[in-house]
C-alpha cells in the first residue's frame, strides 16, 4: 500500500526486501503506522505478508477481485520525502547530549578503544555474533598463541583456521576413535597439539628434547623422528590414548605436524627427505606373538622376536601416474594402498578403456623389505612350536636389522586378504601381517632394564660376601651330586671374559667354550638342560637332530618373491647367548667342521645362491660327548677315547673328563643324595611334612650356602652387562711360566697339545672370574684360578699313568683356593686305594675296615705345608667319607 492508501506497483519480493534491509529507523516506524487500519490495530514488525495484503484482508482472500497492482507508474512515490516521518522514534535513543558527527579518524579510534574494552571485559566479536556474556567460554590461548606465531612467520591465516578447534578432545560425541579423528576440527586439534608438544617438550634438566633430536636426525640425513610414548602419555595423554586405537590416522597426522616442525628449523630439509616419520618407542605393553589376536587388529602393538628371514630391498609403488598409449595423457596420481593396486578406468582425455603404461619418472617408489620374526627360544614353553609373523619396513627402516638379531618391533596389525590360505581351508582367512613403526635391537641392556632397585642392591650386597665365588659353583646345578670341575667351569663360561677389538680390525672372542665328555650317566645332559634355564639367552640343539646349516644357516627360495632368502640357524639365534649341542660325538664330521669358524671367529660366512655375507654368532658353546664305546678308558689320551679332530678340541677352552669310578663311600652318599632328593620334591610332599628330611638331603658335597637360583639368573645378567674387568695388574710371567711348563709337558706325554689358545682361555677364564667378584681389575687371584682350572682340564685329559706325575709337579697351583680339608681328604683317599689295591692282591679279597699309618698322611701333608691335622680330624668332610681316628694305635679306619 503506498502511504495515501492507494494501491501501489511494488513487486513482493521487492517489497519484502526494502522493509527487511531498510537501514532507517523512520522506515519501520512508518511502515508500521501505514499497513494499520481502522479495523485492525496492528502493531510495529507485524506479520510482513499480513501488512501487505491489504486493509482488513484475511489470509487467503488476496486473490479474490484483480489483486494488488505493485508495480505501476505511481510506484516512485512511495519513496518521497515526508519529514513528519522521517525521523527517529524518541524511544531508545539518549538524547542527553548533544552527538556531533564523527570524523573518519576520530571513528577508528573509538572503535579500537570499544575493541579494547569488549577484550578486557571478555566480550568478542566473532563470526558476525555479537557476544557480550561473561558465561561464554574464553578464546582459548593455544589460538591466540598460534595466530600470534603465524603472523610472527609472516603467514596469514588459511582456510583451516576458519575450523573451530576442539577444546574437549576426548568428548567424542559418540563417534568410535578411527572416525573422530578423521573428522576436520579434532584432526586440525591432534596436528597443533603434537607440534605444540615437538616444539615445548623439554627433559629434567630443561634442554629442549626435540630440538636435539631433529638436529642430530638432519645431521645424518634421516627421515625418523623417534617420540618417546612415555613422554607424550606425561604431557598429551589424550594423543597418548588415541595413538594405539587409530594408529593408522594418528601416525598420518603425526608426520604432517613433525615435517612442519623439521621445516621451520631446516626450510630445505624436504631436498633430501620427502617425509618426515614419527616412530613411536617404549609402548608400555609388550605382546607375545603367540598371544596376537583379533582383538589386536588395527591397533598399535610391541611384540619381539628374532629375525629368521629377511628378503632384499625391494621397490614399492608410493604414487603411481600413468600414460594412455592412445592420447598420450598422464593419469594420476593414484596413491596405492597396501593391499589393492590402484589402477585407472578410462582416460579423461579421449575416454579410452586402456592399455595404460606406467609412467616410470613421475612415478613415486619407496623403500620395501619383508622379514619373519620368531619367538626367542628361551621363551618357548616346552613342546611347543615357535611361532612366527610376517613384518613389512617402508621407507627408512629397512636393513635395520638382519637374521639371527632379537629385535622389539612396534608397528600395526593389520590383516590382508590371502587368496593362497582360502584355497586351503576352504572358508575366508585373512593373514595377517605387522606394519613396522618402530625396530630396536635387543642386546642384554633390555635386560638389564628389567632389574629392580632391590635386586641391584642385593646383586650388590651378595658381591661383597668373601666367598662368592665358592656359593657361585655351589649354585650351578645344585640338584646333581658332585662334579665341581664341571660346575666351575660352567659357572666360568656362564659369565664369560671380556671380547676385544683393537681398532676394529682384529677380533679376539671374549666367550668361554666348555666341553663335558665321559661315560654315561653322569649327568652331563641334565648340566646342560640347567644352563639352558639359567641363561638369558640360550639355543639347546641335539648333534643327531643338527645339521651343518641347521647350526649355522641356510638359504633357501621365498614363498612368495620366489628370490633367495637366508634363514639363521641355532649358532646365529644364540648370538649373545649360550648354543647348548648334546650328543657332540653323533654329528657328521662335515657338520662339525661347519662350527669350526663360529667357535673361534664367531661369525658365519655363507656363500650360496649367490648371497655372500657373514653372520654373527657370538655365543658360548657348551657341548657334551661320549667316548669311543661308550666307557672312557683312563689307559688311553682323550685324543684316544673321543673321536674328535685335533682343531676342534683345541677351540674348547676348558675340557671336563667324567669318569664313573666305583668308590664305595662316594657311591653310598651319591644313592643318598639322590633318594632324599626323591622324596623331597615328591609332589605330594608338602612343605616341611615330613621331619628330618634335610637331614636325608646331604648339602652336596660343599658346604657353603647355595645362592637361591632367581638371584643367581640376575647376578649373571648384571656382571655381564656392568662388568668390564681389565688386565692392567696381571701378573704376566706367572702365565707365560705355566704355558712353557705345559708345552714341555704336552710335547712328553702326547696328549692334547697345548697351543696359544690356551693362553688367551687363561686370560678369559680370569676375566670371568673377576668378573664374578664384580671386579674392574683382575688380580693375582683371578690368575691362579684360571691356571687351576687349565690345569685340572689338561690333568683330567692324560693317562692314568702320567696323570699322577703331573698332579706332583703342578702341585702348587693346583692347591690355590682348596680347602686344607679338602687337600687332606684327597690325599687319605690314595693312601686309601693304594691300601685297597695292596690287599687285593695279597689276600685276593677286600677287607672290610681300611687300616692307614697317621704317620704316612702326616708326611704327605707335610709336603704341601700342611701341619696341622686336628681340625681335618674334627671335620664333617672326616666323618662324612666314614673315616675314624684311632689316637691310641695313632691309626686312621675307613669302615666299609
Amino acid at each position: 500500500r503506498s502511504r495515501s492508501g492507494e494501491k501501489s506497483h511494488v513487486p513482493l519480493s521487492k517489497a519484502l526486501n526494502l522493509n527487511c534491509f531498510c537501514k532507517s529507523p523512520s522506515r519501520f516506524s512508518r511502515r508500521g503506522e501505514l499497513t494499520s487500519s481502522p479495523g485492525r490495530d496492528l502493531p510495529p514488525f507485524e506479520d510482513e505478508s499480513e501488512g501487505l495484503l491489504g486493509e482488513g484482508t484475511l489470509p487467503g482472500e488476496e486473490d479474490e477481485g484483480d489483486g494488488e497492482e505493485l508495480i505501476g507508474d505511481a510506484m516512485e512515490r512511495d519513496y518521497r520525502a515526508i519529514p513528519e516521518l522521517d525521523r527517529y522514534e524518541v524511544e531508545g535513543l539518549d538524547l542527553d547530549e548533544e552527538l556531533s558527527e564523527l570524523s573518519p579518524g576520530a571513528r577508528a579510534a573509538a572503535e579500537d578503544a570499544m575493541r579494547r574494552r569488549d577484550r578486557e571485559q571478555g566480550g568478542r566479536l566473532r563470526r558476525g555474533l555479537l557476544y557480550d556474556s561473561e558465561d561464554e567460554d574464553e578464546e582459548r590461548p593455544a589460538r591466540r598463541r598460534r595466530l600470534a606465531e603465524r603472523a610472527a612467520e609472516g603467514t596469514g591465516v588459511d582456510d583451516e583456521e576458519m575450523i573451530e578447534s576442539i577444546e574437549n578432545l576426548e568428548d567424542m560425541k559418540g563417534h568410535s576413535v578411527r572416525e573422530w579423528v578423521v573428522m576436520a576440527a579434532p584432526r586440525l586439534e591432534i596436528y597443533h597439539r603434537f607440534k605444540n608438544f615437538l616444539r615445548t617438550h623439554v627433559d629434567e634438566n630443561g634442554h629442549n628434547v626435540f630440538k636435539e633430536k631433529i638436529s642430530d636426525m638432519c645431521k645424518e640425513n634421516k627421515e625418523s623422528l623417534v617420540v618417546n610414548y612415555e613422554d607424550l602419555a606425561a604431557r598429551e595423554h589424550v594423543l597418548a590414548y588415541f595413538l594405539p586405537e587409530a594408529p593408522t590416522e594418528m601416525l598420518k597426522i603425526f608426520d604432517e605436524a613433525a615435517k612442519e616442525v623439521v621445516l621451520a628449523m631446516y626450510p630445505k630439509y624436504d631436498r633430501i627427505a620427502q617425509e618426515i616419520h614419527v616412530r613411536i618407542c617404549n609402548l608400555p605393553l609388550v605382546e607375545e606373538l603367540r598371544s596376537l589376536r583379533q582383538l589386536h587388529l588395527n591397533q598399535l602393538i610391541r611384540t619381539s622376536g628374532v629375525v629368521t628371514c629377511c628378503t632384499g630391498v625391494l621397490p614399492q609403488l608410493g604414487m603411481v601416474k600413468y600414460n594412455c598409449n592412445k592420447c598420450n595423457f598422464i593419469l594420476g596420481p593414484f596413491f596405492q594402498s597396501q593391499n589393492q593396486e590402484v589402477k585407472p578406468g578410462s582416460c579423461p582425455e579421449c575416454q579410452s578403456f586402456g592399455p595404460f603404461d606406467i609412467n616410470m619418472e613421475l612415478t613415486v617408489y619407496q623403500n620395501y623389505q619383508r622379514i619373519t620374526i620368531q619367538e626367542s627360544p628361551g621363551k618357548i614353553a616346552a613342546g611347543r612350536l615357535p611361532r612366527s609373523k610376517d613384518a613389512i619396513l617402508l621407507a627408512d627402516l629397512v636393513d635395520q636389522c638382519k637374521p639371527g638379531d632379537e629385535i622389539e618391533l612396534t608397528g600395526i596389525y593389520n590383516n590382508n586378504y590371502d587368496g593362497s590360505l582360502n584355497m586351503a581351508n576352504g572358508f575366508p582367512v585373512f593373514a595377517t601381517v605387522i606394519m613396522a613403526n618402530h625396530i630396536a635391537r635387543r642386546d642384554n641392556k633390555v635386560a638389564v632394564a628389567e632389574l629392580t632397585d632391590e635386586d641391584i642392591k642385593a646383586i650388590v650386597a651378595l658381591s661383597k660376601d668373601e666367598r662368592i665365588g665358592e656359593r657361585v659353583f655351589a649354585s650351578v646345578g645344585p640338584s646333581i651330586y658332585g662334579h665341581e670341575d664341571i660346575k666351575r667351569g660352567l659357572a666360568l663360561a656362564l659369565f664369560g671374559g671380556e671380547p676385544k677389538n683393537p681398532g676394529g680390525k682384529h677380533k679376539v672372542r671374549g666367550d668361554l667354550n666348555v666341553l663335558l665328555c665321559g661315560d654315561p650317566g653322569t649327568a652331563k645332559s641334565q648340566f646342560l638342560k640347567y644352563v639352558e634355564k639359567v641363561a638369558s639367552r640360550a639355543v639347546f640343539t641335539t648333534g643327531q637332530g643338527a645339521s651343518a646349516v641347521g647350526l649355522t644357516a641356510y638359504v633357501q627360495r621365498h614363498p612368495v618373491t620366489r628370490e633367495w632368502t637366508l634363514e639363521a640357524g641355532a649358532l646365529v639365534l644364540a648370538d649373545r647367548g649360550v648354543c647348548l649341542i648334546d650328543e657332540f660325538d653323533k654329528m657328521n664330521d662335515a657338520d662339525r667342521t661347519s662350527i669350526h669358524e663360529a667357535m673361534e671367529q664367531q661369525s658365519i660366512s655363507i656363500s650360496k645362491a649367490g648371497i655372500v655375507t657373514s653372520l654373527q654368532a657370538r655365543c658360548t658353546i657348551i657341548a657334551a660327548a661320549n667316548p669311543i664305546g661308550g666307557r672312557y678308558d683312563p689307559s688311553l689320551t682323550f685324543s684316544e677315547n673321543v673321536d674328535l679332530t685335533e682343531p676342534i678340541v683345541s677351540r674348547f677352552d676348558i675340557l671336563c673328563v667324567v669318569r664313573d669310578t666305583v668308590d664305595p663311600v662316594q657311591d653310598e652318599m651319591l644313592a643318598r643324595f639322590v633318594v632324599g632328593s626323591h622324596i623331597k620334591h615328591h609332589p605330594s610332599n608338602k612343605e616341611g611334612g615330613m621331619a628330618g628330611l634335610e637331614e636325608v638331603v646331604l648339602p652336596n658335597t660343599t658346604d657353603v650356602p647355595p645362592i637361591p637360583q632367581e638371584l643367581l639368573r640376575k647376578y649373571i645378567m648384571y656382571s655381564k652387562e656392568r662388568v668390564r674387568p681389565k688386565l692392567n695388574q696381571m701378573d704376566q710371567d706367572k702365565v707365560a711360566r705355566i704355558y712353557s711348563d705345559l708345552r714341555k709337558e704336552s710335547m712328553a706325554t702326547g696328549s692334547i697339545p697345548i697351543t696359544v689358545r690356551h693362553i688367551e682361555s687363561m686370560i678369559r677364564m680370569a676375566e670371568a672370574h673377576a668378573r664374578m667378584h664384580l671386579r674392574d681389575y683382575v688380580v693375582e687371584d683371578d690368575v691362579n684360578m684360571a691356571i687351576r682350572v687349565m690345569l685340572e682340564s689338561f690333568i683330567d685329559t692324560q693317562k692314568f699313568s702320567v696323570m699322577r706325575s703331573m698332579r706332583k709337579t703342578f702341585a702348587r697351583y693346583l692347591a690355590f683356593r682348596k680347602d686344607n680339608n679338602e687337600l687332606l681328604l684327597f690325599i687319605l683317599k690314595q693312601l686309601v686305594s693304594e691300601q685297597v689295591a695292596y690287599q687285593r692282591n695279597r689276600y685276593g679279597a677286600q677287607q672290610d675296615t681300611i687300616e692307614i699309618p697317621e704317620k704316612d698322611l702326616v708326611d704327605k701333608a707335610r709336603q704341601i705345608s700342611i701341619h696341622n691335622l686336628s681340625a681335618f680330624y674334627d671335620s664333617e668332610a672326616f666323618r662324612s667319607n666314614k673315616f675314624s681316628h684311632d689316637m691310641k694305635k695313632k691309626l686312621i679306619l675307613q669302615q666299609f
